[in-house]
């Protein structure tokens, strides 16, 4: 299950996640609306069960910035939530959070609602590099928010941004290894992209920000790929790194093509093939489900080869790759009947290769997963 929290104290230039910044005051109306949501059966499709509260797996708050919210609103999320589901015994449950956010209070209090995951949004070490990205914390901010998390909750993932703009690689390094210095459990790393309709696209095409060449944001995604697993973070898909047993199992039901509840604005669900996205306006979020009406904004029914299709281009994120045989099993195609004439070119462009019954990017081809996508659709 995906919830999604949608305030932050400022949107940074480079965000377009669903989110408000400066509305605090609308957030006892997003409780309001989230619990309505939650009462609804057509959020639910066919596991809804008045009488029986369904069992969730993973469970995943993001945003925005879940860790917005005071304390007291910490713990009204966390009660409506638990009034309409309950957490299987070893269920996974993360929440995203902010360096700044992390005060005892709300530490306490992500740990006595049974938080066991933190994703935090460091992105970068370097105080230069945080004020490009418009952050609001620190280097320092970074170690107090660790050494405060570590306490109480051990399995803490960071989310890494690099080709921020005047970034060298070897900046990029000296993130890397402050990075894996702090002993997380989980580290994401990302290239920065210029989304149309945020600032950082504005003042890209203004020529206030200049993007990394090709060259460096290649040499910079290298060096990921062999800096983490030589220091014990094996990578496991195209941007996350994991220790032993600490991949994110909620974000691997995405990519094997599984169900997932979402509730809140701009989240989606997926369950039997149909998948549901609710607005991603707040504001319009809330006007409709407060007048009683459903927070959807767009629907579709995939059919089951559409549905193996998104499931084999999702699955060959993962540096396992797809296991043929198995995807035959349990969807019914092969995958060469799916896309034979793009699995034969990217196996000749050394972009793929199938290894027994394993079909996977090869090394080379993790620097092209997004044109492998493309070709595959």
């Amino acid at each position: 299950m995906y919830v999604h929290v949608p305030f932050c104290v400022h949107r940074c230039g480079y965000c377009d996640f669903t989110l408000v910044a400066g509305k605090d005051h609308l957030i006892d109306d997003y409780l309001t609306a989230l619990e309505i949501e939650l009462n609804d059966k057509r959020a639910w499709g066919e596991f809804f069960d008045e009488d029986q509260p369904i069992s969730v797996d993973t469970l995943y708050l993001g945003g925005g910035t879940p860790t917005h919210l005071a304390p007291l609103e910490l713990q009204r999320l966390f009660q409506l939530l638990f009034k309409h589901f309950h957490l299987a015994d070893d269920a996974e449950f993360t929440v995203e959070a902010n360096p700044v956010d992390l005060t005892e209070e709300k530490i306490a209090a992500l740990h006595n609602a049974g938080v066991n995951r933190i994703t935090l949004g460091v992105q970068s070490f370097d105080e230069s590099e945080l004020q490009v990205l418009e952050r609001d914390h620190t280097h320092e901010t970074i170690i107090d928010g660790m050494n405060r998390l570590q306490e109480r909750i051990d399995n803490v993932s960071l989310d890494l941004i690099f080709a921020i703009p005047g970034q060298t690689l070897e900046q990029w390094q000296s993130t890397l290894k402050h990075a894996v210095a702090l002993n997380p459990a989980h580290l994401s790393t990302y290239c920065l992209t210029f989304e149309k309709g945020t600032s950082f696209h504005t003042r890209l095409q203004q020529g206030n920000l200049r993007e990394a060449d090709d060259e460096l944001q290649r040499s910079m995604y290298a060096e990921v790929m062999e800096f983490l697993p030589a220091n014990d973070f094996p990578q496991y898909e195209i941007s996350s790194f994991a220790k032993p047993a600490c991949r994110s199992r909620h974000n691997q039901v995405y990519w094997s093509g599984r169900g997932y509840f979402g509730f809140g604005p701009g989240a989606a669900r997926y369950l039997n093939g149909g998948r549901e996205t609710n607005h991603r306006s707040v504001s319009t979020w809330l006007k409709n489900i407060s007048a009683g009406e459903s927070g959807t904004a767009e629907s579709e029914q995939l059919s089951d080869k559409d549905r193996a299709h998104e499931r084999l281009i999702l699955g060959l994120r993962q540096i396992d790759g797809v296991n043929v045989e198995q995807f035959s099993q349990e969807t019914g195609y092969d995958v060469r009947e799916l896309a034979e004439t793009g699995i034969e070119k990217l196996i000749s462009s050394g972009h793929l290769e199938q290894h027994e019954s394993t079909l996977r990017l090869t090394h080379e081809g993790r620097f092209f997963a997004d044109s492998v996508t493309l070709e595959l659709m």
